[in-house]
């Protein structure tokens, strides 16, 4: 494959990659910006949902990223700059000297989602996390546990941020999700599709260890802090994680995952 070398900054073939960091913030129009070997390797895998538009490396990268190179359509360009190029393109100094432009891949429709799943299938409904990192880890965990896809009300921040992403190890690029739902819609919808709901509570009563799996199963988890609205939690089967006591608190990512490994183990 042909390399794109690319010495003026302000060159428009890498306009993609410009101030990603005031870009990530405006959006991209259904594109995302991907950074380290890591992530790439997953958005240039079999298992990745999503397309790669165009790489920006750091020339002394390149040989060492051949392999994954090398997997690309020929119609994915490479550009390749010197490292001080490379970081007045994209507005910050980038260490991992690795940038890669994707397509976010196209939405899905929650019932027709739903009834695509097995009749065991495991998926995780988040609520207004707003945090880049949690939804990252969030992503990491359903991966991890081999959730059958990932729910996200309209409230939550984009899983497509560049840090997201990263936090993710990439599973945001390989995880099937719906985004911009509305939770007690979401619920319901998940009922109708014969799914057993839980919401993740620290004032639930039921312990998540006596919860045993048995079909269909969804996890529903909430901002630290506000936790899930209560017409929400009214809709579900409240259960929480036992703690010592004194402790009432785990970050969400981490209860998410303790959970997904009791549901799938």
């Amino acid at each position: 494959m042909a390399l794109i070398r690319i010495e003026d900054p302000a060159d428009p073939r890498v306009s993609g990659f410009l101030d990603i960091r005031e870009r990530d913030l405006t959006g991209r129009q259904g594109l995302f910006v991907a950074e380290g070997e890591v992530v790439l390797n997953v958005l240039t895998s079999p298992q990745s949902l999503c397309r790669p538009v165009s790489l920006l490396i750091d020339s002394k990268r390149v040989e060492a990223l051949g392999p994954i190179v090398a997997r690309l359509d020929d119609d994915v360009p490479v550009f390749v700059a010197e490292q001080t190029v490379l970081d007045r393109i994209a507005g910050l100094h980038l260490h991992r000297g690795i940038l890669a432009l994707g397509r976010k891949p196209e939405p899905v429709d929650l019932p027709n989602a739903l009834e695509a799943m097995g009749s065991d299938a495991v998926v995780l409904m988040a609520c207004g996390i707003g945090n880049h990192d949690n939804m990252g880890g969030l992503f990491r965990n359903a991966a991890a546990f081999g959730t059958a896809a990932v729910l996200l009300d309209r409230t939550c921040c984009d899983p497509f941020y560049r840090k997201a992403i990263r936090v993710s190890v990439g599973a945001v690029l390989r995880t099937p999700m719906v985004t911009g739902l509305d939770a007690g819609e979401a619920v319901a919808a998940l009922k109708a599709a014969g799914f057993e709901v839980l919401a993740m509570t620290g004032g639930a009563s039921e312990a998540l260890s006596e919860v045993r799996r048995a079909g269909r199963m969804a996890l529903v988890v909430g901002a630290e802090g506000p936790g899930l609205p209560d017409e929400v939690i009214a809709r579900c089967r409240p259960v929480g994680i036992r703690m010592a006591a004194g402790f009432d608190s785990l970050n969400v990512a981490t209860a998410a995952g303790i959970a997904l490994h009791h549901l799938t183990r």
